[in-house]
């Protein structure tokens, strides 16, 4: 693969925007402008679906500035994307699917957290379509590639989110996770993902692709950004049933990371990633991080064997809940391979449904086991990456090779950060997943920040009073000037 891109480039983060917005050496309006030049410069590169026109932004930013106490907000200015199966009032809503749209009457509490909080909605973004797949290739749109180039795939289904952050357009974007979409094009654009536990974001306003499972989810270049959008984000809604409150914060005592023995882990032929990967897992053994770690041997059997139950199983079928009357009224307007998807659902019966869910209960009591003897399991989020050809040439089995580590997540009940950890010897992104049972989020995260060696405080992800509070962080290398 000739490798030509140059990785990710990002921009600022959400501490030096708002510090620079307060401080007056940088505004909304001129941050608006920028992102409006960075994006028309790049052209239809398959990451937007939508923007907002840039009179209108701009006129946002200025109402933004104008505002009586707008400056004290925690995300004053900050630009960020929308994966474009979440609403926002008076824009349409395409899931990747020109025949499905329909124009939103109300924007998703989520969104409108973020714009409550000063933050500046910029657009939609790309997305397999009807968030059915892991790759990037299933839109009838412009087919997003990876900022490492070599024709590689972006991943999916939240293409857009990853590329949008990786691009520097914007510093974080919103996207979605049920079987590893806000993962898996994290970890092939060298940015973070965080997919948190299920029901600390709400999922109102979200098209579910399997609602039992859906999570919004997040990519931003660094933890310290993940922990301040997650301060706005997460909030328990009543108007959703999977709605949750956070778990404990981090007591800054030890972790113990669970890796699971070489021979189990699966690089599909990739030696170049399985080399990274087992030299990060040495250095990730001899680590010197902040705090004290134990390193476990855990084996990976129970959580793969979940991982099979999503797409050979009748989960398959919870998608035919919302998109069943448009597959038998619109096939034509579904892309093929999605098509066959949904349509796989339809051989499911009620008595497979229970013996899954029989199966699976059995599964997450083996795991929950598990989890007493460990904080954080570490695996790679990919073990091995595509070109768009590759994938095109088989579409479900390199999906399937995508989700080997990130299926089992929401079946589980799991949490599960993408990390870069740089690149494999022939310059394709390599990245780590840190996984970790429900609620214990502010654990595994600071795991993740201790990786990419960000001092944070042991305080929980959603409440640390002090995000509120401007406190910017030196310039990284690989990032933009402020705007």
């Amino acid at each position: 693969m000739n490798i030509s891109g140059e990785g990710p480039t990002l921009g600022p983060t959400v501490a030096e925007i708002v510090e620079s917005h307060v401080s007056g050496s940088g505004s909304p309006s001129r941050t608006a402008r920028m992102v409006c030049d960075a994006i028309e410069a790049r052209g239809d590169d398959g990451t937007w679906l939508s923007t907002v026109p840039r009179d209108q932004l701009m006129a946002a930013a200025a109402e933004l500035e104008a505002r009586p106490g707008a400056r004290g907000l925690p995300l004053y200015g900050v630009p960020f994307g929308v994966k474009d199966s979440i609403d926002v009032a008076g824009v349409p809503t395409t899931l990747s699917c020109p025949g499905y749209a329909y124009v939103a009457e109300t924007t998703a509490p989520v969104v409108q957290r973020l714009l409550d909080a000063g933050a500046l909605y910029v657009g939609k973004t790309n997305l397999d379509q009807f968030a059915t797949g892991l790759n990037g290739t299933r839109t009838p749109f412009t087919v997003p590639r990876s900022v490492y180039g070599g024709d590689m795939i972006s991943g999916g289904s939240s293409s857009g989110s990853a590329l949008a952050v990786a691009l520097g357009e914007v510093p974080f974007a919103v996207a979605t996770d049920t079987a590893g979409s806000g993962r898996v094009p994290a970890a092939l654009n060298g940015v973070v993902g965080y997919k948190p536990s299920r029901g600390l974001i709400s999922t109102v306003g979200l098209v579910p692709a399997c609602k039992s499972l859906d999570c919004i989810t997040m990519m931003a270049g660094c933890i310290d950004d993940v922990d301040r959008v997650m301060a706005v984000m997460a909030g328990v809604d009543d108007d959703d049933p999977w709605s949750r409150a956070s778990g404990p914060g981090f007591d800054g005592d030890r972790i113990t990371i669970g890796l699971p023995p070489v021979e189990e882990l699966e690089f599909f032929g990739d030696e170049a990633m399985r080399d990274a990967h087992l030299a990060f897992r040495n250095k990730l053994q001899n680590n010197s991080f902040s705090v004290p770690t134990e390193v476990v041997e855990v084996s990976l059997a129970p959580f793969l064997a979940a991982g099979e139950l999503l797409y050979s199983g009748p989960w398959v079928a919870e998608r035919l809940v919302v998109f069943d009357e448009f597959l038998d009224e619109h096939p034509e307007e579904i892309v093929p391979v999605v098509r066959d998807i949904l349509r796989s659902g339809l051989k499911y019966t009620a008595v497979d449904a229970f013996a899954a869910l029989q199966r699976l209960a059995e599964l997450r009591a083996e795991v929950g086991r598990i989890w007493r003897g460990m904080d954080v399991l570490v695996v790679p989020t990919i073990g091995r990456t595509f070109t768009v050809d590759e994938v095109l040439a088989q579409p479900i089995a390199a999906n399937t090779m995508l989700g080997h580590y990130t299926h089992f997540g929401n079946l589980l009940d799991l949490l599960g950060i993408s990390v870069p950890q740089g690149t494999t010897a022939d310059g394709r992104p390599h990245a780590a997943m840190l996984l970790g049972d429900a609620l214990s989020d502010d654990t595994v995260l600071h795991l993740a920040a201790e990786l990419l060696d960000e001092p944070r405080a042991h305080a929980s992800v959603v409440e640390r009073p002090e995000l509120n509070s401007v406190q910017a962080k030196p310039l990284q290398h690989n990032r933009k000037a402020v705007l």
